[in-house]
């Protein structure tokens, strides 16, 4: 059979492009977010990005979850939670941090998350390290304090770090934790899960926006906002949100867990580059040096961990 198949089709055979559109769409979203900083509230932004995505997944995951009900119905508050602590949380510490730092620190910081990962699974599951790997470890995450210092470590004695920078060290963490959870994943469909994540994300952000922000009646001002802020908020509904979750499960498929995981590296690289093209925003000497000492931590810790399989 030679018949002509679909775009969509020829994209899910191709591993590799998969697994640079992913991590593009995730760097997106730290731009994005930096777009419409000071134009729509970060609980408004959660809350409609979380909204809506649920309302775009769930016709796509209809069938899957009819599949899955058995299981979905004894296990969906953990599903939900997944939702409200690796979607709904990580993203809006990430969006408030972002209304007073950079977009290029931000990038910068979620590039270490592997290495955050990696020690977290060595402290709560003992996960077996080699000395290089922990020393890794150590490297990033001082590449990461350089970023959140601004390039002076001195900072850090006397706690002087930037609020905007703290917070996306809370959303790195909030995410490591989502990470490790994940090995509790009740067995269902990626599209089920999704869905029903994404339910307690919605779930989640209204109520923060209701606790925290304006309310849930900012929805109305929505339909007054900018372009800018309805191209965004298309862009995080659709592209973070569902295209990398997708595209990311299929390149796992098709090439394994152990040759895909190294493409969350170029989700600081996307974030970088979008940052400086699209913002405007400057690199400073600090910038070049923390990235520097991340990859020579990950690079350190990788090749540590090749040696032992």
């Amino acid at each position: 059979m030679h018949q002509n198949r679909g775009i969509s089709a020829r994209v899910l055979d191709q591993p590799y492009l998969m697994l640079i559109l992913a991590p593009m769409f995730w760097g997106g979203n730290v731009v994005a977010a930096k777009m419409v900083v000071g134009e729509i509230d970060p609980f408004l932004l959660l809350s409609a990005r979380c909204v809506g995505a649920t309302l775009f997944i769930l016709p796509f995951s209809w069938r899957f979850l009819s599949a899955d009900w058995p299981v979905i119905r004894r296990t969906w508050p953990l599903l939900m939670a997944y939702g409200a602590l690796g979607y709904a949380l990580y993203n809006v510490l990430l969006y408030l941090g972002l209304t007073t730092t950079t977009a290029v620190n931000s990038s910068i910081e979620t590039g270490a998350l592997p290495m955050m990962i990696l020690a977290a699974n060595f402290i709560v599951f003992r996960v077996r390290a080699r000395v290089l790997q922990v020393l890794g470890v150590l490297i990033a995450i001082s590449g990461v304090m350089l970023t959140a210092t601004h390039g002076d470590l001195r900072r850090i004695l006397t706690l002087d770090i930037n609020i905007g920078d703290g917070f996306v060290l809370l959303a790195c963490l909030t995410y490591t934790a989502y990470t490790l959870a994940l090995r509790f994943r009740p067995q269902v469909h990626m599209m089920s899960f999704m869905a029903v994540a994404f339910t307690g994300a919605a779930i989640t952000g209204l109520v923060m926006l209701q606790l925290f922000g304006p309310g849930i009646t900012a929805f109305a001002t929505i339909p007054t906002m900018s372009p800018t802020v309805w191209a965004v908020l298309v862009y995080v509904m659709i592209f973070p949100s569902m295209f990398s979750q997708i595209f990311y499960a299929r390149g796992v498929e098709l090439v394994g867990a152990n040759r895909a995981a190294p493409s969350h590296n170029l989700i600081p690289v996307f974030g970088t580059l979008g940052s400086v093209i699209i913002l405007g925003e400057r690199l400073e000497l600090y910038h070049y040096l923390a990235a520097a000492i991340i990859i020579a931590g990950i690079a350190m810790a990788e090749w540590a961990a090749r040696r032992m399989r």
